[in-house]
């Protein structure tokens, strides 16, 4: 699915992140940085070890930052690294927002076009993945409404519920 936002476009996609041929994919990263599991365990596998060793220079960042890497040997040229919140934690829901804010405000510093998001935290972290599409789709709309040299922002989704889930609520925003 995909929907046109101030001459931006904002687009659904199921498959595997580590596949996009996309500018920049976004990790669902945990404050080591440490690329274990889930996300970040496919993209370290596929991409090679430099991804694992710019982390490890980095050294970590606060949940709902993000930082940046580039993307070894994955057809995207970079790969951001934003943190999500655990469910617990507290004040997981602008944790989600923040982590998805900052990866935009990353790549527009670095001047990405496009770059295309997992559904954050909703693995091992344990956010609700219904929330998750609120808040994400939320951030990402409003972002690309305002001043910003982003073109594109997708999200890929691994599984088919995932994907109906945001599709139902990108229909709902968008009013298609």
């Amino acid at each position: 699915m995909k929907v046109t936002i101030n001459n931006k476009i904002l687009e659904l996609t199921k498959g595997d992140i580590t596949e996009m041929d996309t500018e920049a994919i976004v990790n669902a990263a945990n404050a080591q940085l440490v690329l274990g599991g889930g996300v970040a365990g496919a993209i370290r596998r596929k991409g090679g070890p430099s991804i694992q060793e710019q982390c490890n220079e980095i050294g970590g960042t606060f949940v709902g930052g993000a930082v940046i890497t580039d993307a070894g040997n994955l057809k995207a040229k970079y790969v951001i690294h934003a943190v999500g919140p655990r469910m617990g934690e507290g004040n997981e829901d602008e944790k989600l927002k923040n982590a998805t804010l900052n990866s935009l405000k990353l790549a527009d510093e670095k001047g990405i076009k496009n770059l295309t998001f997992p559904a954050i935290s909703t693995g091992i972290f344990g956010f609700p993945i219904q929330r998750c599409a609120e808040i994400m789709l939320g951030t990402v709309t409003e972002y690309l409404k305002g001043k910003t040299k982003i073109e594109k922002a997708c999200f890929c989704l691994y599984d088919e519920n995932s994907y109906d889930i945001f599709e139902k609520q990108l229909k709902n925003r968008s009013g298609k």
